[in-house]
């Protein structure tokens, strides 16, 4: 085995004897030891039994100048290093209610959602991370605004002395504009909902009941208007399609095209976030919804006259919460225990993901109470009572304390037995030896009694890449769950990674030994940050000293792992599948934590990204004028483009494109004159894509060279209504 990604050292030659060598000097001892034997050519017998043994020797002194892959395996395990299991993927889950209920009802951890199972795939099964509570949501104030604020200050309250509260949760009353009487951009209302109410990741619909024959003079579908909820540090947008807007912007169009009243309502569906805290701005206190008039952009037309409405009501429909590629096994059992040390069990789902709180084994001795044990990574600190225990995640081996023995402890015991028979005068020196034998053995960590029961409470198996299954593809409850009508994921799994292999050990025993397992340069937060992923960080980059961060402050911006098998069917990675979950961030700064110096305060950020898009034409070799050889060129060319323009496979390394390095035309030139049949290449033409109010836009103008900024990253995927892919034309 050989690592040929890793520095070379000068190596001496063991034995530097060859073949030929070996062969010549077995002829040259024949005279000595067999003198009859006078025949020494080729064709002798005895000839070939010497080159015979002489091949084997050679071969045996091949494998001795080499060491062994078990070797390096024996040298990972003395750092401490053991292969990581593979990362869950992660997505949230939105489960729908079946009808409003009187009351706030919980959704349990460990529910599984899978994806649809045919004849030659199986369903990917995804369970939920935590319990789920869908609240009873309840109006409590209705304010509008001027300007748009991060932090309100001024309102105008439209409840009070206004509108009724009615029992069935809705206010009506008289007519109340959203705007003002002339709307201008930046004109918001405000939607504050009762603090005692549990809303976190809650799916609500507000009823709007619109006032007859007030025209507002936009285009329905295209209202100039951007709802939001405030998570404690900023808005979120909680619209999360269009067509959750039933009220068309307030206009009520598809319900005056039906020939209804808008009085009798219409609903906007909004997706609140996981975080949203009860806040008070001024005197009003509870959970903020915000809706903003935007300016217009594009055909879009603005508002002509406010929207009016006559009644306002909330209901919770639903709910969204984080889940993962994994399947929950509850109250496995081990086996009984021999009470020998360092005995062995096996779990039967493997591989075994990261444990959490809840789930560990549990001893029960014969006749006694059920004992939690604890899971340690090693037995190094571990003393005899102290009821530890490992497992090995990749193969799911569970062991118990190690006793170990000194080599002399055999040899010393058996002098003592020899000198039982002596007179009493040596039974002091005895007990003494005695002693010091028993102080020669040493207990790891405690052993179960004989007799007990092993069993694991509860445990994950399951990640890899397998489980970065696109949007919509979780609707299959494994069990019925009471009052849910359907689940789905509207957002990509994404971070799932697959169990690591030797190769990428390897790598990690410098780091180990550079580190320390302390985190206090650039590069010590780097590497520690994507070990605390557990392969589900691809990349990580510290910004220097002083670069967007206050003294104390270490900044890292985070990579999260990405499937790349879209970059082989020609469709690139969205950069909304590098979006840093919340899941991860706790991780990796929970182990950032416990190796950091005392007094800094380490922060992650997402990294910047800003897309490309490539447009050119081909001339082909006059052997590739097939069409069938055309379309195949074309689908490396773009392949290829889609591989280099990209923050995990992009470069010049293949290992991801550098932080802050542009993209000029001459690369893709490069590049592209590598692919087999291509003759030569038309006029190249560079598009980015920029993020900008949280929307990608493609610049209309070609750029000779695209800048991500000093720490950015540039990307490529396919987006046709985005025009976003690269674009190839086939010259003759």
């Amino acid at each position: 085995m050989e690592f040929n990604f890793l520095s070379k050292l000068p190596n001496s030659n063991l034995d530097d004897r060859t073949f030929d060598d070996l062969t010549q000097e077995c002829i040259l001892r024949i005279p000595r030891y067999c003198q009859e034997w006078t025949d020494h050519n080729l064709s002798d017998p005895g000839i070939t039994f010497i080159e015979v043994f002489a091949w084997l020797t050679d071969q045996m002194l091949l494998r001795f100048n080499q060491v062994p892959r078990k070797n390096y395996v024996a040298f990972l395990e003395l750092l401490g290093i053991r292969l990581q299991p593979p990362a869950p993927a992660q997505t949230d889950l939105t489960f729908y209610l079946t009808t409003d209920l009187p009351e706030t009802y919980t959704i349990p951890t460990g529910v599984e959602v899978a994806t649809l199972r045919t004849e030659t795939t199986e369903a990917i099964v995804f369970s939920t991370d935590n319990p789920l509570v869908i609240g009873k949501p309840h109006l409590r104030h209705f304010l509008t605004a001027q300007t748009t604020e991060d932090i309100p200050q001024a309102f105008r309250d439209r409840f009070t002395n206004l509108w009724t509260y009615h029992s069935n949760g809705q206010w009506s009353g008289s007519e109340q504009t959203l705007f003002e009487e002339t709307p201008k951009p930046d004109n918001c209302f405000y939607i504050v909902l009762e603090p005692e109410d549990p809303l976190e990741g809650n799916v609500i619909a507000i009823t709007f009941q619109g006032a007859a024959a007030t025209p507002t003079g936009i285009n329905p579908n295209q209202p100039p208007r951007r709802w939001e909820a405030w998570d404690g540090n900023q808005w979120q947008p909680v619209l999360l399609r269009e067509i959750d807007d039933a009220t068309k912007g307030f206009s009520f169009h598809e319900i005056a095209q039906q020939g209804r009243n808008p009085a009798q309502g219409a609903d906007v569906i909004l997706h609140l976030p996981e975080k949203f805290p009860v806040t008070s701005f001024t005197t009003y206190r509870g959970r903020w919804l915000r809706c903003t008039l935007t300016a217009t952009q594009g055909n879009q037309s603005s508002y002509n006259n406010s929207p009016r409405i006559i009644g306002l009501g909330v209901r919770s429909i639903g709910g969204t919460v984080r889940a993962s590629h994994s399947t929950l096994v509850r109250d496995e059992r081990l086996g009984i225990s021999d009470g020998t040390p360092g005995q062995t069990f096996q779990i039967q789902g493997t591989p075994v993901l990261g444990r959490r709180e809840n789930e560990y084994i549990l001893v029960t001795p014969p006749g006694g109470l059920p004992q939690n044990w604890q899971e340690v990574s090693d037995f190094a600190d571990s003393g005899s009572e102290d009821r530890h225990y490992t497992i090995d995640s990749l193969t799911g081996t569970v062991q118990f304390g190690l006793l170990i023995r000194e080599p002399d402890r055999l040899r010393k015991q058996t002098q003592i037995r020899s000198r039982i028979q002596q007179p009493s005068i040596e039974d002091t020196r005895i007990q003494v030896r005695d002693t010091e034998i028993q102080e020669m053995e040493h207990q790891y960590g405690a052993v179960p009694p004989r007799g007990s029961e092993i069993r694991m409470v509860a445990y994950r198996t399951g990640g890899g890449r397998l489980g970065n299954v696109q949007s919509g593809t979780l609707q299959f409850k494994k069990s019925e769950i009471p009052y849910v009508a359907s689940v789905i994921n509207h957002k990509p799994a994404i971070n799932g990674a697959d169990a690591e292999s030797l190769e990428q050990a390897v790598l990690k025993a410098p780091q180990i030994l550079r580190t320390r397992d302390r985190a206090v340069t650039n590069e010590d937060f780097e590497v520690l940050a994507q070990r605390a992923g557990a392969g589900a960080v691809a990349r990580v980059r510290c910004l220097p000293a002083g670069t967007h961060s206050g003294a104390g402050t270490v900044r890292l911006i985070v990579v999260p792992q990405a499937n790349t098998d879209a970059i082989t069917r020609g469709e690139g990675i969205s950069p909304e599948l590098f979006t840093l979950q919340p899941a991860l961030q706790d991780q990796v700064l929970n182990y950032l934590d416990e190796r950091r110096l005392l007094g800094v305060q380490v922060q992650l950020q997402e990294a910047e990204f800003v897309g490309v898009s490539v447009q050119t034409e081909v001339a082909l070799e006059p052997a590739y004028y097939n069409p069938l050889a055309q379309q195949e060129i074309l689908l490396n060319l773009r392949v290829a483009l889609y591989r280099y323009l990209n923050p995990l496979t992009g470069g010049l390394d293949g290992k991801g494109w550098p932080f802050g390095r542009p993209v000029y035309t001459s690369d893709i030139v490069a590049l592209l004159q590598k692919i087999p049949g291509v003759r030569y290449l038309g006029v190249v033409v560079l598009f980015s894509l920029r993020l900008q109010d949280g929307v990608w836009t493609r610049q209309p103008s070609p750029e000779p060279v695209i800048d991500p900024g000093p720490l950015g990253l540039v990307c490529s995927w396919t987006d046709n209504l985005l025009r976003s892919s690269h674009v190839i034309n086939i010259i003759e």
